[in-house]
């Protein structure tokens, strides 16, 4: 198996050795970067398998470094992992509305770390749990072919796991899928995440695709559909 590349973003440099150490370990290659600069210019220069940002790296923090990933074409779909020392239910909606896939708290569990790089690279890596081809609905097209989003023709970036999300919604046609359903479709059957990160990664998701953002529907209760009427009530 090909060993993945992973970026780490992380300015506590003896923390950052150890994480680097477990990481190739684990068998992956590893490159280090101390400040925003660099880690922008390491990545843009050769978009990695998976990115792992500090969420308070000095310079231009990690939200701020999400959002400049996800803007560029280039680097849009590559899967991140934020690093913070605030409390998970305190940030999660910050760091996941910047378009981060993952989050681990400080202090970091070396092993918590590469069960939750492994994850995220095999999500990235694995094919698409739902329906192949060109779906339409509510005026938004999602193409599993070619990962492309498009909202009346106009191409909508999305992370890796708020593109899962939709394709999952999308290919219900209509039907009500519920929150461990969608965890099981987009993230995976062993990923460990909340109802609360599903909720995040769907308000992010709505955002992003604009009016056509009222096609997606909360049934409360029990979970999310997908609609082709953006004026129903919710």
């Amino acid at each position: 198996m090909p060993r993945k590349r992973i970026v780490m973003m992380e300015n506590e440099r003896d923390l950052a050795d150890l994480m680097a150490m477990r990481l190739v370990r684990e068998g992956n290659e590893v490159e280090t970067a101390f400040d925003d600069k660099e880690g922008l210019d390491i990545i843009r220069a050769n978009p990695p398998d998976l990115a792992i940002i500090d969420m308070s790296l000095p310079g231009m923090g990690g939200p701020e470094i999400v959002k400049e990933l996800r803007a560029d074409s280039r680097t849009a779909a590559i899967p991140i992992i934020m690093l913070t020392a605030k409390h998970p239910e305190g940030n999660v909606g910050t760091g996941l509305q910047a378009g981060q896939d993952e989050y681990i708290t400080k202090p970091v569990s070396l092993s918590a770390l590469a069960a939750a790089a492994a994850a995220v690279l095999k999500r990235a890596g694995s094919p698409q749990a739902t329906e192949a081809g060109r779906i339409k609905i509510g005026g938004i097209a999602v193409d599993q072919e070619t990962h492309r989003v498009e909202v009346a023709g106009k191409p909508v970036l999305l992370t890796l796991t708020e593109f899962r999300l939709l394709a999952a919604l999308a290919a219900a046609k209509g039907r009500v899928l519920t929150r461990d359903q969608m965890i099981d479709r987009a993230m995976g059957m062993d990923a460990i995440v909340t109802d609360r990160t599903v909720d995040v990664h769907l308000a992010a998701l709505r955002k992003k695709l604009g009016k056509a953002g009222k096609c997606l529907r909360t049934v409360r209760g029990v979970g999310y559909r997908l609609s082709s009427q953006t004026d129903e009530t919710a």
